[in-house]
This record gives C-alpha cells, sequence and structure tokens, in this order.
C-alpha cells in the first residue's frame, strides 16, 4: 500500500507542475501587477478554453496533492 501510494504521490506531483506551468501569466509586467487584483477581484477576465480546463485541473490536482499526502503519513504510522 505504502508503494502504491508514493508512485501515485509523484505522478500527481508531476502532472500538477505540468499544469501550473502551461497555465498563462494573469498579468504582464508592472501594470499588470497593480491591477492585476482588481480584475481577478471583480472578474473582468473570464477564463475560457484551455485557461479554464487548466485552472480546474490544477485545483482537483492539489487537493488530490494533499490527500495523498496526509493518507501516506496516516499508513507510514
Amino acid at each position: 500500500m505504502h508503494t502504491f501510494l508514493v508512485v501515485l504521490l509523484v505522478l500527481v506531483c508531476i502532472a500538477l507542475i505540468v499544469c501550473v506551468l502551461l497555465q498563462s501569466g494573469k498579468s504582464a509586467g508592472l501594470s499588470g501587477a497593480i491591477s492585476g487584483g482588481a480584475e481577478q477581484l471583480f472578474g473582468k477576465q473570464k477564463a475560457r478554453g484551455i485557461d479554464l480546463v487548466l485552472h480546474r485541473a490544477t485545483i482537483v490536482l492539489s487537493v488530490l496533492f494533499f490527500v495523498l499526502t496526509i493518507a501516506l503519513t496516516y499508513f507510514e504510522l
């Protein structure tokens, strides 16, 4: 069981890294740093297409990462 969880955790980690790196940047330069939070807060730019898929995949993979990490810790004890 321990080996299976470790292998699954490594695969989820690699997939999570790939999803994060494939996402496009939300802002560019100093002007984006100033106005980026307001755009995200008021929803001026909605994610569409591949950005939405990558965003949802990142959320799912991050939750799976934490669940697997806690399960691995539980089964080690």
